[in-house]
């Protein structure tokens, strides 16, 4: 029996750069071990004619079969994505941003993990600057489930430029819905709350480019507008509870207002280490004189009566 097929799914939109796509679209494709076997191209509304011309050739050069699917009006990330998985023809489906580059081995790695029985898989990711050569942070997802359905009240427990899921999973949970900014946080939340078997490979397996005005980007007005749209929508699906939604507020809301120069030191020695901080205390708690024991998903593991407790 040949192995699950899954689908790429992409989205470009009027600001993104030529090359970064090209770069994205051919790490994720031509370069990979495990390649896909469809893509799903996204043109969310109106673009240049240079990248136009661009993604023509993509496509026309591409090694697998591509769906490009167009929008005539700039709707936002999340209305791109729930159309490009409509358009998709597997249940399995990996992300990848139009500016960020997939390692060569990240199908390899992720793509084993959703056909054995995974509905979400994330992984760690590297930030770079000018190029890959350029490395300016890393972010480790927590790796043990109990910690990600824990830390997802408070954070979203998935790096999603590096996600692996089941379409069908995705679609159970709603999609991505029309919530700018905070989209793919709502959708992991709902996918958790219906009993979503998640994973996350703690090593890095996309580069992700920051760039210029990254960390501008986390904060804002608009964002603080989608953050406390989130936090009430957490709030009345009882994803949360009345004091972690308050706690939330106050921790993430001022975190959108706190200046750049403190917001960027704070996201990296703070939010981005933690799953590391915990992935380690996990391996130290282990007894000294028993051999390490890998790591098993939750839903490979036998029944019991484990509660996660809240933040």
């Amino acid at each position: 029996m040949l192995p699950e097929p899954f689908t790429l799914l992409m989205t470009v939109y009027g600001g993104d750069r030529v090359e970064y796509v090209r770069d994205a679209f051919r790490s994720a494709v031509n370069d990979q071990e495990l390649r896909p076997d469809q893509v799903v191209l996204v043109q969310d509304g109106p673009i240049p004619a240079e990248l136009e011309r661009s993604l023509r050739d993509l496509v026309a050069a591409s090694p697998v079969e591509v769906a490009y699917v167009s929008i005539g009006v700039n709707g936002g990330l999340g209305p791109a994505l729930d159309a490009g998985l409509h358009a998709a023809r597997h249940d399995i489906v990996a992300r990848m941003d139009a500016d960020d580059i997939a390692m060569p081995h990240r199908f390899r790695v992720q793509v084993p993990l959703v056909r054995a029985g995974a509905d979400l898989v994330g992984a760690g990711l590297l930030e770079f600057g000018t190029d890959i050569g350029d490395i300016v942070g890393e972010r480790t997802p927590p790796s043990d489930p109990a910690d990600i359905a824990r830390y997802s009240r408070l954070h979203d427990p998935f790096n999603h430029p590096t996600v692996v899921y089941r379409r069908s999973a995705v679609i159970a949970a709603g999609g991505y819905g029309d919530l700018p900014l905070m989209e793919d946080y709502w959708l992991f939340a709902r996918m958790i709350a219906n009993g979503a078997r998640v994973v996350n490979v703690p090593e890095p397996l996309v580069y992700y480019r920051v760039g210029d005005g990254a960390y501008e980007r986390r904060g804002g007005r608009d964002l603080l507008r989608s953050e406390l749209r989130l936090q009430r929508a957490m709030l009345g699906e009882g994803f949360i509870t009345l004091p972690q939604y308050w706690r939330n507020v106050v921790v993430r809301g001022g975190y959108r207002l706190v200046p750049t120069a403190i917001r960027r030191p704070f996201y990296r020695a703070v939010v981005a280490t933690y799953g590391a901080r915990r992935n380690r205390s996990r391996q130290a708690a282990e007894p000294a004189q028993q051999p390490a024991t890998p790591y098993v998903p939750r839903h490979a593991r036998p029944p019991s009566t484990e509660q996660v407790p809240p933040v």
